[in-house]
C-alpha cells in the first residue's frame, strides 16, 4: 500500500528532478522510492559481493572428512 509525505528540497532543485523523471517517463515519487530501495538494499550483498568466486574449497583427504562424506553421501 502506498501513503502520500510531504518531501521538502531546495527551490532550484526541483526543475531539473522534473525533467530528469520526465525523461525517464517516471514520477518523482518512483525515482525517490527507487532511489530509497536501492540506498536501504545496499548493503545487504556486501559481504556475498566481498567474496564472490574469491574462496577455493580444498579437498580433504582426512579421516573425519572422509566419515562426512559417507555419512552424508557427498
Amino acid at each position: 500500500m502506498k501513503k502520500k509525505i510531504n518531501l521538502t528540497i531546495d527551490e532550484e532543485l526541483i526543475p531539473p528532478v522534473k525533467n530528469y523523471a520526465n525523461k525517464q517517463g517516471k514520477s518523482i515519487s518512483q525515482l525517490v522510492e527507487e532511489l530509497l530501495t536501492e540506498r536501504l538494499n545496499k548493503g545487504k550483498n556486501e559481504f556475498v559481493d566481498k567474496w564472490l568466486g574469491k574462496l577455493n574449497l580444498v579437498e580433504k583427504t582426512d579421516e573425519r572428512m572422509k566419515f562426512l562424506k559417507n555419512r552424508f553421501q557427498l
